[in-house]
Order: C-alpha cells, then structure tokens, then sequence
C-alpha cells in the first residue's frame, strides 16, 4: 500500500491531505497517509510487564520488534468485541515506529485542510488526543493527535526544558518569531524552550490560517517594517485550515515576505517528505522533537 499512496500524494503546498479512516469502538477516526508506512492484520501480541497501560505489548514484523498501542484504551472504548478481527495501523512519527490497534479500517478520503475544523474548548478537554474534526457526508470523522499519545506513554519523546539548558543562554531576546502550531501542548512546551534559550519575543498561532493573515495585516501597516517586526517563522505541517507547506509556499511566493526564514518543525520530517519542504521554499526542516537542533537553525538563520 505505501507505493500506492506514494502515487496518489498531493503536490507540495496544495493545502490537501489524504485521510485514512478507521474505526475504534463506536467511533470514526483519522489519521494523515503521511504517517501510515502499512496497515496489517493484528497479529499476535506479546505482552510486556509494568508497560504503561495503553501499551499492549509487542510484535515482530519482518526485522523489527514494534511496540502496539490499543487506541481502545486510550480512548476509553470498551475492548473489541472480535479481536482476531482488528487491524494495527503501523505508522511513523517523531522518528519511531509504532502500531495501532483499531477495529477497521475503510477507505482514503481527499480532503482540504479548509474543510478541518478545531474541536472547541468544551469537547476537547484536557486529556483529548484530538486535533481536528472533519465534516464529511453525513459523517464527522476526528483526526487523533497520535503524537500526544505517544508522548503521554513516553515522555522522553516530548520536547523538554532540561534538553536546550545544555545550550547555555546566549543574546536571543531581540529576536522576533512566529510560530504556527495547533496543539497546545505543543505551544506550551515550544514557549517554555524557547524562552529557556533566549527567544522570547514569539508570538504563537493555531494554525498557518491565522498566521497568514498576521503576516498579511503586517504588510498593511505602513507604519512598521515586516523585517522588524518578524525575524523568523517556525511552522508545524498538519494543521486545520492552511498546513505548514501551504504556508511557506505563500510567504515564499510573496515579494513582500519571501526574505523571511521559515522553518519546518513537524512529526513528519520524513525521507518521503523533505523534498516537499524543500519544493515550497523552506529554510530548515526539523523533526519534533528535537529542539536543541531547532534552536540552532534558529540561530544559524537569524544571528
């Protein structure tokens, strides 16, 4: 299937994504093509002692040992009725590989970024794993944050202050950076980092949407200059309403903008994937969550 998909991708920086949905409990899910390396029928699963709860255990597919995560669990579902019946979504991201326990899995659907809304504040919670829901057909389909779900399992693949205090603080303050992230946590944590290492003048946004139509209201304003105000931009890739190629597509298309260093901080910094960044314009391309070498393209492009 990943040659297939690999045909069928979209070009770089069309605002589109191609969603595989799947069914978990009594629910409709999503994730991105991108992440998805095979789907697989569940095999048998080794179980592993004092594994966090969410984990099932592990399995063996062709040369590497996979850990399995039961998206039941995480999402509070009820075990599967018909377990032998289950498919593991085997995908990559943050630069591992890991499976998905799911209950089916249906079909591909072509989507616009335009047409993913933000789960609001009241059904998201705290502890939600999504990130964006779809309105289809009669169908809302809710595009999980797997990320989030790796990182509550594992910590250690989050980003983390302890990581850039090995930097040392240096004379960053005078920098101006916008950051177009959509998952709070991960603004969170980019806003702690970063001020840890001396940046912090950043002014976060939801998503490329938002963060275009500051860049916009700032070629407007004839009382300030866009080189003064914005040093730098750091974009994730998924993201509702305008993606991370998108993006940089835009500003590097733009006479008024295309100066300006933008630079890709995403899950999905892939083989596959580079050539994209590099097609649209980008200045760097950074895999979450490695932030020590965030920050030092940061200063490679801007000091």
């Amino acid at each position: 299937m990943r040659e297939e998909q690999k045909g069928i991708l979209l070009e770089s920086g069309t605002n589109e994504l191609e969603v595989i949905v799947f069914q978990v409990g009594s629910g409709i899910f999503g994730i991105n093509v991108m992440k998805v390396r095979e789907i697989i029928q569940a095999p048998s699963v080794t179980s592993m002692p004092n594994s966090h709860p969410h984990i099932e255990g592990i399995i063996r597919l062709r040369d590497e040992v996979l850990t399995v995560v039961n998206l039941t669990k995480v999402l509070g579902f009820p075990p599967s009725e018909n377990p032998n019946q289950d498919k593991l979504i085997v995908s990559e991201l943050n630069q591992i590989k890991v499976a998905f326990r799911v209950q089916g899995v249906s079909r591909i659907h072509r989507i616009s970024w335009e047409q993913i809304e933000k789960p609001t504040e009241l059904s998201q919670g705290l502890e939600n794993a999504t990130t964006g829901v779809v309105k289809m057909d009669e169908q809302m389909i809710l595009l999980l944050d797997f990320e989030k779900i790796v990182v509550d399992i594992n910590p250690d693949k989050g980003i983390n202050v302890k990581q850039v205090q090995t930097l040392g603080r240096r004379e960053r303050s005078n920098k101006k950076i916008v950051v177009a992230e959509d998952s709070a946590m991960l603004r969170k944590l980019l806003h702690e980092t970063l001020a840890e290492a001396g940046y912090d003048q950043v002014t976060f946004f939801d998503d490329g949407k938002e963060a275009w139509a500051y860049l916009e209201f700032l070629k407007q304003d004839e009382n300030h200059n866009i080189e003064d105000e914005v040093q730098l931009i750091i974009t994730d890739l998924e993201m509702p309403k305008m993606d991370g190629h998108h993006l940089t597509k835009r500003i590097k298309s733009d006479e008024q903008l295309q100066s300006l260093p933008v630079v890709i901080f995403s899950s999905l910094i892939t083989d596959d994937l580079y050539h994209k960044g590099k097609g649209v314009g980008a200045d760097g391309q950074i895999s979450k969550p490695e932030i020590v070498k965030l920050i030092k393209m940061i200063d490679k492009l801007v000091l």
